[in-house]
């Protein structure tokens, strides 16, 4: 099955856009809490510190999360190509 060039393109667009937004929003929110319970509670920089290392630590298992489903979808990608490839006429395989 063959599909339109642009969808593709549009698919990959939100893809990256989700793992971007993904990947920003953990480190932001964590780096934002934490500067705030700095302020608010009298807190020292080490909290700011704590923040981002968590921030980050979100940020990997959300990039490590992308990674699998990437994965799986190449793999279902190259199975689906595999099953029309052999069940195509003239092209070899079972195909009559």
């Amino acid at each position: 099955m063959r599909r339109d060039p642009w969808f593709r393109i549009a698919k990959n667009i939100t893809l990256f856009t989700q793992v971007g937004i993904s990947i920003a929003t953990p480190l932001v929110l964590c780096i934002w809490g934490a500067v705030w319970l700095r302020d608010r509670f009298g807190l020292g920089s080490w909290i700011v510190l704590a923040g981002v290392l968590v921030g980050i630590a979100g940020a990997m298992g959300s990039f490590m999360n992308f990674a699998a489903y990437a994965s799986k979808e190449a793999a279902r990608k190259d199975g689906d190509e595999r099953l029309d490839h052999d069940h195509q006429p003239g092209k070899g395989g079972d195909g009559v």
